[in-house]
């Protein structure tokens, strides 16, 4: 079963329990899928799961990020509907790696590709983040390889 059709029965699941702010979260998750389908031409369920992965990813660090805001200006009622929403598209989400487990992964590709120097930083940032995609967020395995690369 592809992603698309997952969350839209988890759309009809949430009508039937009422659970409003489940409902509005993944309605949202539908909408920029379907957005992604007119713009290839295909139809919701060919969106390919790296796609939806992609899109839920954006769509999960969006919500953080303004929860986060929400929570620096005060706004306490906008902030929990936020995190809401953030929960919701978790759910769709692979596991998150940890720091150190990031710190590792970034320590073993440094290791096969021979990097010893900034100017190598490309080459591990594109390994590091194909086998890290959606597991870690892109500016913490950066952080990392830059930390990895100058002490060496």
């Amino acid at each position: 079963m592809s992603m698309y059709t997952t969350i839209s029965d988890g759309i009809k699941d949430a009508m039937r329990s009422k659970d409003r702010e489940r409902l509005a979260a993944l309605r949202d998750i539908k909408s920029k899928l379907m957005l992604e389908a007119t713009k290839t031409g295909a139809d919701g369920d060919d969106i390919p799961d790296a796609t939806v992965m992609a899109i839920l990813n954006k769509l999960y660090k969006q919500r953080t990020e303004t929860a986060a805001l929400y929570a620096e200006q005060g706004r306490g009622d906008l902030e929990a509907e936020e995190n809401a929403q953030a929960a919701v598209i978790a759910e769709f989400l692979p596991k998150q790696l940890t720091e150190s487990e990031i710190e590792s992964e970034v320590q073993a590709i440094i290791a096969e590709t021979g990097a010893s120097s900034m100017a190598d930083m490309g080459k591990v940032m594109g390994m590091a983040s194909s086998r890290m995609a959606g597991k870690a967020d892109g500016k913490l395995i950066a952080s990392f390889v830059k930390t990895a690369l100058s002490n060496s």
